[in-house]
């Protein structure tokens, strides 16, 4: 008689020969025409697997998805045994992740329409198909264009200089290179009335098979901040004052959203500026007079006025040649601050100030907007902040006296004033950098209680505890 291990082992070979095999690491897509016969697949050995399923078609099924793990079972099914588990579809994907040291079976128990398609996966690194945690992230908007970014990706490595050759970079005047290879982003966005998109399964291989809206004038790889690269698309040819649902689909596999965002009124005046690389984080609507001689209708580092970007690069200039006068990298001001720390955040804070952000309030808000940032919600009686916006009129003297008077009523929505108090924190207390308090008209110059609350030793106790949200809402500017 042959041993009991044997005896499994062979036992696993025959299944597999009898039942088709989902190849590792790999996606199959299949309908109603491929199911093979019997409806089954070997599942290939690996120390953790993890099974995915993804519905491609909104058609409603009710087929179910078994798995084993066991060397003895052939047939996983509804009816149960032993190590046989069912894969919980949820929103169109279902995930199973388990030890498979000699293989498995999945089988799919149920009839499936002639319309219905799928895709399964089996890989030894984690779920192939998934619904990532990070959302796309919204720029800004005019009233028909709009500034969207892929999830990031390859975070820059920050390496301080070390003393006695601590030499601190100037501002940026060229883009950085981009990755040698970057995930495959892929963007959807539609008017939230129109489409329902969030009513479909929840998969990449469903809303790749959707339209998009607007117009891509232009995708490049940004690195906007210290997340990481992103993948950035200018949007054109969208409606005024229209709520749109937008996702983004990573190597056709992937799912980031759903995000929303509203484009601005018909009679919003001020241009994006985008692609400047001494402010990477500058990528929303300016009050600047729309650009000459621009083929995407916004300003870049090669049309934006001299007189802005050169007072800039000087105001950055002289900040770091100030700070190196302390022996940075000898002498630590901070335990857990460097000069390069604060070089960063100073200049971070620098371009928040130096780009005032034009805004608008939103349609459904019937009360004035107001720098005072915190209402109430009448039904509830629970706190309901508003945007930090402040009105400018033809005769406001320009927050940035750079800029050229727009010459008509504008609003501005403020810088968040934790740009501020990181680079109060990040600096050596010689340079005398330091924020308005809440208590003395800090609202006038920033939003306040947006992501710390507006008190001492309340961090991260802001009401809503971020400068903006998935749903589109913009508090402050957060750059």
């Amino acid at each position: 008689m042959l041993p009991e291990t044997l005896l499994c082992l062979v036992n696993a070979a025959l299944i597999q020969a009898a039942t088709a095999s989902l190849s590792l690491n790999a996606i199959l897509s299949l309908n109603s025409q491929d199911i093979p016969s019997p409806p089954s697949f070997s599942l290939p050995a690996a120390q953790n697997l993890t099974i995915t399923v993804a519905y491609c078609s909104s058609e409603t099924v009710s087929t179910r998805f078994f798995v084993t793990n066991s060397t003895t079972m052939d047939d996983p099914g509804p009816d149960g045994g032993t190590d046989v588990y069912e894969i919980t579809v949820n929103q169109g994907l279902g995930t199973f992740s388990a030890s498979f040291l000699n293989g498995g079976v999945l089988a799919i128990d149920g009839t499936l329409s002639d319309d219905f398609s799928f895709e399964i996966a089996a890989s030894d690194s984690g779920p192939m198909h998934e619904v990532l945690a990070t959302f796309p992230l919204l720029g800004d908007t005019t009233s028909n264009q709009a500034l969207l970014f892929s999830p990031p990706f390859d975070p820059p490595i920050f390496i301080d200089p070390s003393y006695p050759n601590y030499t601190l970079p100037g501002p940026s005047l060229l883009s950085p290179s981009p990755p040698d290879s970057s995930p495959n982003f892929t963007l959807l966005i539609a008017p939230t009335s129109s489409q329902t998109l969030t009513s479909l399964p929840q998969t990449a291989c469903m809303m790749a098979s959707q339209t998009s809206s607007g117009n891509i004038a232009n995708e490049s790889l940004w690195l906007r901040d210290e997340d990481g690269w992103r993948t950035q698309w200018l949007m054109a040819g969208l409606s005024p004052q229209t709520n749109y649902t937008a996702y983004v689909i990573q190597d056709s596999q992937k799912l980031s959203g759903p995000m929303y965002f509203v484009t601005k009124s018909a009679v919003f005046a001020c241009p994006l500026a985008a692609f400047l690389p001494y402010c990477p984080g500058v990528t929303y609507a300016i009050p600047l007079p729309p650009p000459d001689n621009s083929e995407l209708s916004i300003y870049d580092s090669t049309n934006l006025p001299s007189t802005i970007s050169d007072t800039l690069t000087t105001y950055f200039t002289n900040f770091t040649t100030t700070l190196t006068t302390q022996a940075c990298g000898r002498d630590y001001y901070s335990p857990l601050q460097t000069c390069a720390d604060c070089q960063r955040a100073y200049f971070r804070w620098l371009c928040s100030v130096s780009f005032p952000r034009c805004g608008e309030q939103s349609p459904s808000t019937t009360t004035t907007m107001s720098s005072s940032s915190i209402g109430t919600t009448a039904s509830t009686g629970l706190p309901s902040p508003t945007s930090a916006l402040q009105a400018q009129t033809t005769s406001s003297v320009p927050r940035n006296p750079t800029f050229s008077p727009l010459n008509m009523t504008y609003s501005v929505l403020m810088p968040c004033i934790e740009t501020c108090q990181a680079a109060d924190r990040a600096c050596p207390n010689f340079l005398g950098f330091a924020c308005p308090l809440a208590r003395f008209n800090a609202n006038q110059s920033y939003g306040v209680g947006y992501i710390d609350g507006a008190e001492p030793n309340q961090q991260g106790l802001g009401i809503p505890g971020q400068a903006q949200d998935q749903w589109g809402n913009v508090w402050c500017n957060f750059v």
